[in-house]
């Protein structure tokens, strides 16, 4: 701990409020002082006993006291606060008043025993956390509880540290429980240098993702993949506590290279693991963002493109218009005169230049319900590059309302797998808006171990939503929603 966390740790409350509850006297309390002869004895006694009430330890020898205990205490008895500097001057009362107190307040002094006994307790905790000031916080707590004065903050913290080394052999023992020698040499490759590149493997599997294409997510997929093909077993992550490993993990990314390889194996493969597990789950999210990005740019792309062809052929729509209100003039003037309206129309242009007018309004044209997300056929082919691969990396689970976007998901999966060119027969159909309107009954977080959520685009409709579930042979990760 630090120098500050070590004063945290004892500190009397600044609150006067507090400390009026804290260091009231009670009449047993007051009867008891009055028994002892002289001012200093008693004011003595009175801080020693408010000590161990709060925070509950031993007044150091020669230990000035805190001011506003001392002021409290001393205006409750009548007692000016000079009077302490008699009291302090002679040790032995201080301790024969010390050994006075602790029967009347029902408290014993910390023993060997009681150090072994939370160093045992702590381990659970420290299994959790290796912060000292939490753990020093726990057993100040605890022997409070158990009515035992607080050793000196030393001691505290080599009961903390002590906890702390044992849990973490206890976690490296967990995390690399069930390796064998296949295991352990596939875990220390990834320390040595990639073929044809200066870096470790660690290093790549580590790598960003980069912008969203489709090369970035198939470099990401084979990350993925290369970690699962380690076969590390799923249960690994949840032997151990979530903080635990996900700070294992921080440590060893801000680790280098060199220095993993100089830890006893059992720690070297324990924190590979660790490092795996939350690289594994990062990969997975990076991935399915990567590619709801690359979606998102698919929308926005067809929506520019959309614009830009109109504004382009603006004039030309104009000018077609313009043309047409003519004609239209003349027909309707030629049908009110009883005119011939094949002549009408020569008087506005020629018939040659008429026909030529209406192939370039049909080139001008677009289908009736035109908008930008028919144009998102344009990206198919960028889609296709990583989407078989995409849909082979991850298992798929949904709610009943979307049973059917899922058989559509893996009629594409065999698909691909079959290299078909054509649908079959029979196809699942997707009914979008009821599976959009299953979206208000979707928890907002998903508890089912490796489970997440994953919401899907499709052109008309609100986001479907669909559970991601890492294939068997995918590591285990904490869930995260997406």
């Amino acid at each position: 701990m630090t120098a500050a966390e070590r004063l945290e740790l004892l500190a009397f409350p600044e609150d006067e409020g507090e400390l009026i509850r804290l260091y009231t006297l009670t009449k047993p309390d007051l009867a008891f002082i009055r028994q002892h002869r002289g001012h200093h004895n008693r004011l003595g006694i009175a801080v020693q006993m408010s000590y161990l009430q709060y925070p509950g330890r031993v007044l150091g020898e020669k230990e000035a006291p805190y001011e506003p205990i001392l002021k409290l205490v001393s205006a409750q008895l009548g007692i000016t606060p000079a009077a302490w500097e008699l009291y302090a001057a002679r040790d032995e009362t201080r301790r024969e008043h010390l050994t006075e107190l602790l029967p009347r307040m029902g408290l014993e002094q910390f023993a060997a025993t009681h150090y072994r006994c939370l160093a045992v307790w702590l381990e659970p905790s420290a299994m959790q956390t290796t912060r000292g000031l939490v753990l020093a916080r726990a057993v100040v707590e605890e022997l409070r509880k158990r009515r035992i004065v607080l050793p000196p903050v030393a001691v505290i913290e080599r009961l903390c540290a002590e906890a702390a080394t044992r849990a973490q052999r206890r976690v490296f023992f967990l995390l690399t429980d069930g390796l064998d020698t296949e295991h352990s040499k596939k875990l220390d490759r990834l320390l040595e240098p990639r073929e044809g590149s200066p870096y470790s493997s660690l290093a790549w599997v580590r790598s960003p993702p980069g912008p969203p294409t489709a090369r970035a997510i198939l470099a990401h997929i084979e990350r993925l993949e290369a970690i699962r093909e380690i076969g590390l077993s799923a249960e690994a992550g949840l032997r151990v506590h979530q903080n635990r490993l996900l700070q294992i993990a921080r440590e060893a990314g801000q680790t280098a290279v060199y220095q993993l390889k100089e830890y006893e194996p059992t720690r070297r493969h324990g924190t590979l693991v660790a490092l795996l597990i939350e690289t594994s789950a990062t990969l997975t999210d990076e991935i399915l963002d990567l590619h709801d990005r690359l979606i998102g740019s698919f929308f926005t792309m067809s929506k520019n493109k959309y614009e830009r062809v109109f504004a382009e052929q603006g004039k030309a729509i104009n000018d077609k218009v313009r043309l047409y209100a003519r004609v239209g003039a003349a027909l309707v003037a030629a049908r009110n005169e009883g005119r011939d309206a094949f002549k009408a129309i020569e008087e506005v242009l020629s018939w040659e230049v008429f026909s030529e007018s209406v192939k370039e309004a049909e080139k001008l044209a677009r289908e009736q319900e035109f908008d930008p997300l028919e144009l998102l056929t344009d990206h198919y082919s960028v889609l296709r590059r990583y989407s078989p691969i995409f849909l082979d990396t991850f298992e798929f689970r949904a709610v009943p309302a979307a049973t059917a976007l899922l058989k559509a998901m893996d009629t594409l999966r065999q698909l691909n797998r079959d290299s078909a060119r054509k649908y079959p027969l029979t196809r699942p159909r997707i009914s979008f808006a009821h599976v959009g309107r299953a979206m208000s009954r979707v928890p907002k977080a998903s508890t089912a171990g490796t489970t997440n959520f994953v919401q899907w685009r499709n052109s008309r409709t609100r986001c479907a939503p669909v559970m991601f579930r890492w294939s068997d042979r995918a590591i285990s990760a904490p869930s995260r929603t997406i």
